[in-house]
């Protein structure tokens, strides 16, 4: 198998793909598992890992090459929302029967995907997780080579219905455009990072007061993680904030996601399984 690294977001270090490198050399000697970068993914320009036609160019460039078998996102940050609307309509056939994976800034993408009708779209740990553990780099090849069960969210195991899963800014930055999927039906997840919680509460409502999200089957809550201090003190947890919004707007909650910007991340196929 061989799979196609590309960097859609923010800068991406020689270093880390390196690492990347020396991991798979380590855990897969035998070469069953190929990474690939493209030559773009280590290119500079301000805050972004190149231009925005140069990222938009090497997406399609990957995501149309027979001899690659997926996709997958270098890291997140920021920039994919800048470069989605000019790679749909240059996507062929063999894009269409790849897997894509990644999270975080990723999602922009993944959610323009998902719109379009691409069947292998996911939400998991992305390149730049490999090095920092075993389990995660495992659990993104798994799902990459085949769509391993074992590397899914728990809850997809129990719950049939069509899923997504996105960064909470990420997903609250899409309502609205031409990158939004229709969630009609969907058990939404979202996690987010970095934040404080008087932000996601403003997400939250602007969020739930859409009337797409108002159709969703549900929502369940991943991991908030790296929390930035309110001064005053909020008040309430990042769980009690979208309790309150679900009730608020009469979205099911639905409990725990176990997905993160962290480790422990898991896969959520989108759509249907």
């Amino acid at each position: 198998m061989k799979i196609g690294i590309v960097n859609a977001s923010s800068r991406f270090s020689k270093e880390r793909g390196e690492a990347i490198e020396a991991w798979f050399a380590a855990n897969v000697p035998d070469g069953g598992i190929k990474v690939v970068f493209h030559p773009a993914t280590f290119q500079k320009h301000g805050h972004f890992g190149g231009d925005d036609a140069t990222r938009a160019n090497a997406f399609v460039e990957f995501a149309n090459d027979p001899r690659l078998d997926a996709v997958w996102f270098a890291r997140g940050g920021y920039g994919s929302c800048r470069v989605a609307e000019a790679i749909l309509p240059r996507l062929n056939d063999v894009a269409r029967s790849k897997r894509y994976l990644g999270y975080s800034d990723a999602g922009s993408i993944l959610a323009m995907l998902y719109k379009a009708g691409f069947e292998h779209v996911a939400h998991g740990p992305m390149a730049s997780d490999a090095v920092r553990n075993d389990a995660t780099a495992w659990r993104a090849l798994n799902w990459l080579k085949t769509g391993d069960a074992s590397s899914w969210e728990p809850s997809l195991a129990t719950d049939p219905r069509p899923a997504v899963a996105f960064n909470l800014s990420i997903l609250d930055a899409l309502v609205g455009t031409y990158l939004e999927p229709d969630l009609t039906d969907h058990v939404v997840m979202i996690e987010d990072v970095s934040e404080p919680l008087y932000r996601i509460d403003r997400m939250m409502f602007h969020l739930t007061a859409q009337p797409s999200m108002r159709r969703i089957a549900g929502m369940r809550l991943g991991r908030v993680s790296e929390i930035v201090e309110n001064d005053p003190e909020f008040g309430l947890t990042a769980e009690e904030i979208v309790r309150y919004w679900c009730q608020r707007s009469g979205i099911s909650y639905l409990g725990a996601a176990d997905i993160g910007h962290d480790r422990e991340n898991k896969v959520v196929p989108f759509g249907p399984r």
